[in-house]
């Protein structure tokens, strides 16, 4: 999740929080001299044991069964006022309107903003922050809520333990474009350059998510950007959302992290490496490990099983050639007098 845009009020604390702290810079990118891999070296919270993003490798998942569909609250209700868009240097921001929150979990969350990582375009190049299984996504959408039962606001609620919920969103191309989101897509030509921010109409926030809110993976991670708060209940859903190349396209060429004032730098590959697991447990809400190793097990024994027969089958044929050779004699005696054979083609 992206913490910067999230409102002027809150940028403030954050300044306050990396001068009072001692940390050296405020300002981060994601590669350079103040690239993720220096992050820890001023931010210290990124370097801790419960970063995010993560890979998923699906066969180490443990089965929650108390783990029940999420609700959102809000989401389609969007009213007359518009939205806002804004582009903070690192990715796009839509902030999100107080009364927009999620059900499910174990205290009431309100909905803050929701953003996207991308990458650049090159063939092969993911751009999700979160991996499963070793393979990336196109691109990921987060959309971030605040503990509001236990925490008065974003500031307070983002350095507790318990302060923040996240919901993940893997996002692939198809051929048929994703009317919903063009819902933001379509105004990225009007915030091209960092700290442009517009008006746009307001939409049904669930309609970017995935159909089946019930099967996803669960586990306590961070904040993927600096500070690197480790604060967040991360919910990764199974089901992907698709658009189309030519959305993923606009989303990785129109904007730039640089202001209008300067030198243009393009806004790519802005998104975190996957951090190490260490300790943790991944849950899922359906027993998706298991069927994956089921699966596998399936495969390998039907390719085991195959290997044998063919074995067998070759052994026994290498062992009684005249029978073959009766067969074949056997079969040439039944064709039409006078009709000639179509020459039989080599084996390759």
């Amino acid at each position: 999740m992206d913490l910067v845009g999230l409102s002027l009020p809150l940028l403030l604390v954050f300044w306050q929080w990396t001068t009072t702290t001692g940390a050296a810079v405020t300002y981060w990118t994601y590669t350079g001299s103040v690239g993720q891999s220096k992050w820890a070296d001023y931010f210290p919270d990124c370097g801790g044991k419960a970063q995010s993003p993560v890979d998923v490798a699906t066969v180490q998942t443990q089965y929650d069964p108390s783990l029940g569909p999420l609700t959102p609250l809000g989401y389609s209700q969007h009213g007359n006022k518009p939205f806002s868009l804004y582009n903070n240097g690192h990715t796009v921001v839509v902030p999100l309107p107080g009364w927009m929150g999620l059900g499910g979990l174990p205290w009431q969350f309100t909905a803050v903003q929701m953003h996207l990582h991308w990458g650049n375009g090159a063939l092969e190049a993911g751009g999700s922050e979160h991996t499963i299984n070793g393979q990336s996504s196109a691109a990921e959408l987060h959309v971030v809520h605040y503990n509001s039962e236990l925490y008065p606001n974003m500031s307070v609620a983002m350095t507790q333990q318990d302060g923040l919920a996240v919901l993940g969103v893997l996002i692939e191309t198809g051929e048929e474009a994703n009317q919903a989101f063009w819902n933001i897509l379509n105004y990225l030509g009007r915030i091209r350059h960092a700290g442009q921010s517009v008006s746009i109409p307001a939409f049904d926030v669930q309609s970017l998510l995935p159909s089946d809110l019930g099967r996803y993976l669960r586990y306590n991670g961070s904040l993927t950007t600096p500070p690197c708060f480790q604060s967040v209940l991360w919910t990764l859903f199974t089901e992907t959302v698709k658009i189309s190349h030519t959305q993923l396209m606009k989303l990785e060429t129109v904007l730039y992290a640089s202001k209008e004032d300067a030198d243009r730098v393009v806004m790519q590959d802005n998104y975190r490496t996957p951090q190490p697991l260490n300790d943790r447990t991944i849950l899922s809400s359906f027993p998706l490990g298991e069927i994956t190793a089921i699966v596998i097990g399936a495969l390998c024994g039907c390719v085991g099983v195959a290997v044998i027969i063919r074995f067998i089958v070759k052994t026994i044929r290498t062992k009684e050639p005249g029978k073959d050779l009766k067969q074949d004699v056997a079969l040439n005696t039944t064709t039409e007098p006078g009709k000639k054979e179509d020459p039989v083609p080599p084996s390759v």
